[in-house]
């Protein structure tokens, strides 16, 4: 049996794919109604948009998904094929597609996509795994994560870390193989271009995806994708697949006519979309967390890069030797927080340690464990009916440390109704290029807390040194 202050640890540390005129966009055999899900899809359905922050309701965007869907539909190899699509309200950037139909796609993708051909280059590799039967396959791989979930349970006395290595089991089940992945790139770029979309738009994503989990892992002092549940945890962006995507496109379309690109049709489609964490679920603002509906929030350490994600809130610092997670469970009131720190959740407990405290106004309790490799300092905060599990990891746990774990820990406390009532989404804004405007001169107009040069650059496909070009529409962040 693994210890669980391991698998503690290694939870800490860790955070499965343009409107057209009218006549183009009567296409309705390509988009299925809800009500054609059997019971069974329909719950398999709402836990999957329910474990992705719910749907996102965006009629204008919605359409012009489903504008896309139904053009590539209707250039594929199976053009009576029908898809049901559902833009999910999460800010990772995943697509996928299930055997029943049903098309999947974060708002996290669709702000990182520049035009229509990038967007349907994502949609038709999700189709052709449907269509080339890859899906189905993986299907039932997903079905032994039941299995899996027995083995969990036997090696980790906490259900939420359970959850948590289980969700990352699914991820990885549901990987498609290499040799899938490329099949699948040769069949969607084929339909995007009959489909009369540049097909040069998979490398441009593919590498766009690159940078932004590069930015993302550095941040995170993760490798890029490393259980990560999203696109390219299961898409890798690899040079070797770009080219391979690249020598594809050029089947179907020389890159100085490559077929159509509708980039301003799609970033007007886009503009205003929440960008990011939803404040309704809880959001980052450099380094610390906010939670405006739960009523509570909290600073991390100095030098902390923070994290939300569905399960907890994920932090490490820089040299990826210390981190956090902030997380929530119920605990019996009849029983003490420093009774629950000591119950056997996380082994290694220092009895010594224990203590009982009061943090702004709130019963909490704190205590020190240790394991082979990492020390921890937790908290145990009851706030309403919930008690809040603060933990920090450190590779040396030293007195230093454990004072600025402290300090961070006494940043938690309620939010004012004021507060939470002025907190607002960060949204992505459609801004038009001056005479003089450079990339940095746009950068500086994001409300973002840092690299805002490295984020514009990433999210319009530019590189440093491009100019941009006068009257031309590009994507900023700001409330």
């Amino acid at each position: 049996m693994l210890p669980r202050a391991l698998m503690l640890a290694a939870a800490l540390l860790v955070a499965g794919c343009a409107a057209v005129d009218d006549k183009q966009a009567s296409a309705p055999s390509a988009i299925s109604r809800d009500d054609a899900l059997t019971p069974a899809q329909r719950k398999e359905h709402e836990r999957l948009v329910a474990s992705y922050g719910g749907a996102y309701n965006d009629p204008k965007l919605q359409k012009q998904i489903e504008v896309v869907v139904a053009r590539l539909v209707a250039a594929s190899e199976r053009p009576d094929l029908h898809y049901r699509v559902t833009i999910l309200n999460s800010p990772a950037v995943n697509a996928f597609a299930l055997p029943n139909g049903s098309l999947y796609v974060t708002r996290g993708l669709l702000a990182l996509s520049s035009d229509n051909a990038e967007l349907a280059s994502v949609l038709a590799h999700e189709m052709a795994h449907v269509i080339a039967n890859h899906a189905a396959t993986r299907e039932d791989q997903m079905k032994q994560a039941v299995l899996v979930s027995r083995v969990i349970s036997d090696v980790v006395n906490d259900s939420d870390l359970g959850a948590l290595a289980l969700a990352r089991s699914r991820v990885s089940l549901a990987s498609f193989s290499r040799g899938q992945e490329l099949e699948a790139d040769a069949i969607g770029v084929g339909i995007s271009a009959r489909a009369g979309f540049d097909p040069y738009g998979a490398e441009r994503f593919l590498t766009t995806m690159g940078r932004q989990a590069g930015m993302r892992s550095m941040s995170m002092n993760q490798s890029a994708g490393a259980d990560s549940p999203d696109f390219l945890a299961t898409h890798p962006a690899t040079p070797e697949r770009i080219s391979i995507v690249m020598a594809n496109a050029r089947e179907y379309a020389s890159p100085d006519k490559p077929g159509e690109r509708d980039r301003k049709q799609y970033l007007t489609a886009i503009d205003g979309l929440v960008y990011g964490d939803d404040p309704k679920e809880g959001f980052v603002r450099g380094s610390r967390f906010f939670h405006p509906k739960l009523g509570f929030t909290f600073t991390a350490p100095a030098g902390f890069t923070l994290e939300n994600t569905s399960q907890a809130v994920l932090g490490a610092s820089a040299s990826g030797r210390e981190a956090l997670r902030l997380d929530a469970v119920r605990v019996a009131g009849d029983q003490s927080l420093s009774q629950y720190l000591s119950s056997g959740w996380i082994e290694g407990v220092e009895i010594s340690t224990v203590e009982s405290l009061v943090l702004n106004g709130f019963p909490a309790a704190t205590a020190v464990a240790r394991g082979d490799q990492w020390s921890f300092r937790m908290f145990a905060i009851r706030f309403g009916s919930d008690v809040y599990r603060l933990i920090f990891a450190a590779r040396e746990l030293t007195p230093e440390l454990d004072r600025a774990f402290r300090d961070a820990a006494e940043t938690f406390r309620r939010v004012s109704i004021e507060e939470a009532e002025n907190v607002k989404p960060l949204r992505l804004r459609i801004v038009t290029a001056g005479l003089t405007d450079t990339p940095e001169r746009m950068a500086a107009k994001m409300d973002v807390q840092d690299k805002a040069l490295e984020r514009f650059l990433i999210l319009n496909g530019l590189n440093r040194g491009d100019k941009l070009g006068y009257g031309e529409p590009y994507k900023i962040i700001a409330e």
